[in-house]
């Protein structure tokens, strides 16, 4: 009997429609793979600007997804932003506003500083009564480990305490105690093989990780130790870049005075090359695992750092020009990042969105991603990055919100900031003096135009200050112990000693027979 046109149009449309099902791999909840960097900088990266550092793998995966030009950490540091990403909430609203362990209240003199200010005090651990994203995922069945960087608390508060069933590394220390080459000092991370690279280590550990539990469900965070210093490399890979930096062509200065530190204008130290290297081969090894398992097209990967480069104080690692300023610092420098989302269904390879988006952002969007409820009354500050990454335009106006009531190592100042839309409005703890940048014009906030637009500072101010008491930001305080010729004459001897001394060290760095050992760091211990 002849179909019907009726007849036909139904079984035509349930075939087209049985066509554009997921494949057989994407049925289940997708896996999450997160990979966050420490200390890295926007323009550390191939693909992000960099002609001197190389990173084909993190390149590759930033080819595969979405790259957002206007990514920033919650953060100018470590702790707060880690803090941010884990619970989607801005660091005045969960209280870690520092780097864990850094020094508050009157115990900042001991630094012998000379400061204007006591910096505020802070939450030392994760709040034990936030939902982090590892404890939404398990809750929702997803098996989750993390290996690397944790330095959100010490005991009581590790990885396996908030939502982590497998931890590799992650205690309260924020720096790779023992250095990049085994033996190092991690209680977490037991030494296996002298000499063995610590960024590559964490990698494996991961991508043994999928291996294991290819047929469940994952959610595997990734937090290097690298880039944070101290900075090492092994001879071959300090060869290859010293050998390049020639090439390219050594700058007769590296540095310049910013307000309170030298600063570094080039990229061309060949340790920190090294180091950026290894952990773009750690990452390879983690994507690699993911297509060896063939799961591949059903993870969800993610690709940001927690702050700028390091390009004062620390190792003075990099520069993140043309960005003003790096870790630490209020300006661009110190908290855009890279931040990559490959969603391997939707197909959107190469693409690129300018909306804002901040780490807070992350928790809601993986939530989504995976079709899972969104906790509101958790992630808070936060907002689902899925419209975008389906192609879709985001028309929603809203105020990203900073606040770093502190002095850091790297020559910022005690600040808060808001960015909406293209302004962004710094105020300035010390002395109630603020500037505003107008972004789309001037991304190396060069020109302060706060005199020009009175009207737009004054609205962002109260909108910034409103936002701080609403959610009761610690604030500095006077020290009534300030000594302003102290602090001239640390001032003079940073200008005439430590800028010259460090103009030097970068030339050593550079030079054909530079050693900073005889084993370099301990990468060259035999491996048997």
């Amino acid at each position: 009997m002849p179909l019907s046109n009726i007849s036909y149009c139904l079984i035509l449309g349930f075939l087209l429609f049985g066509c554009q099902q997921q494949p057989e791999s994407l049925k289940q909840k997708p896996n999450v793979v997160f990979i966050l960097v420490d200390d890295l900088g926007l323009v550390d990266l191939g693909i992000t600007g960099s002609s001197y550092y190389e990173t084909p793998n993190i390149d590759s995966l930033a080819k595969e997804g979405m790259v957002f030009t206007q990514g920033y950490a919650a953060s100018r540091v470590c702790s707060p932003s880690r803090a941010s990403i884990m619970t989607g909430k801005f660091t005045a609203r969960h209280g870690i506003t520092d780097w864990i362990g850094a020094a508050s209240g009157t115990a900042w003199r001991s630094h012998n500083r000379h400061d204007k200010l006591l910096p505020a005090d802070y939450v030392h651990s994760l709040p034990a009564n936030d939902v982090t994203i590892a404890e939404a995922m398990k809750k929702e069945g997803y098996k989750t480990f993390f290996a690397g960087k944790w330095h959100l608390g010490s005991e009581g508060s590790y990885p396996e305490d908030h939502g982590f069933e497998i931890n590799k590394g992650g205690w309260e220390k924020g720096s790779p105690m023992g250095g990049y080459f085994s033996p190092w000092d991690n209680p977490a991370l037991p030494n296996k093989v002298d000499g063995e690279n610590l960024s590559m280590r964490l990698g494996v550990e991961t991508a043994d990780f999928i291996k294991q539990h290819k047929d469940s469900t994952f959610f595997a965070f990734l937090s290097f130790y690298a880039v944070h210093g101290p900075i090492q490399t092994t001879q071959e890979k300090w060869n290859k870049y010293r050998s390049k930096a020639e090439a390219l062509g050594i700058a007769e200065n590296g540095y310049k005075m910013e307000r309170v530190l030298p600063i570094r204008q080039v990229q061309d130290n060949p340790i920190y090359a090294g180091l950026v290297e290894s952990m773009d081969d750690a990452v390879g090894v983690v994507l690699q695992a993911l297509k060896d398992t063939g799961l591949e097209d059903n993870t969800i990967v993610i690709f940001t750092s927690d702050n700028g480069g390091v390009a004062s104080g620390d190792s003075f690692s990099t520069s993140n020009l043309p960005l003003r300023g790096g870790k630490g610092y209020q300006w661009e420098g110190g908290i855009r990042e890279p931040y990559f989302i490959k969603v391997p269904w939707l197909k959107n390879g190469g693409s690129e969105s300018d909306f804002p988006v901040i780490g807070t952002d992350f928790y809601p969007t993986i939530l989504d991603l995976a079709n899972l409820d969104a906790l509101t009354e958790q992630h808070i500050d936060g907002i689902s990055l899925k419209p975008i990454l389906e192609g879709k335009k985001m028309d929603i106006v809203r105020p990203l919100f900073w606040h770093y009531p502190h002095y850091g190592n790297q020559g910022g100042n005690p600040s808060s900031v808001i960015r909406e839309e293209n302004w962004k409005l710094i105020h300035y703890w010390e002395d109630g003096s603020e500037e505003l940048y107008d972004l789309a014009k001037d991304a190396g906030e060069q020109s302060n135009v706060i005199a020009q637009y009175p009207n737009i500072a004054k609205k962002l101010s109260k909108k910034l200050h409103e936002w701080l008491k609403e959610v009761g930001a610690n604030m500095p305080s006077e020290d009534p112990e300030y000594n302003a010729e102290l602090a001239q004459k640390r001032h003079d001897r940073i200008v005439n000693e430590s800028w010259s001394a460090l103009e030097a060290e970068r030339l050593k760095f550079l030079s054909k027979d530079f050693e900073p050992n005889e084993d370099w760091w301990g990468s060259k211990v035999t491996k048997d």
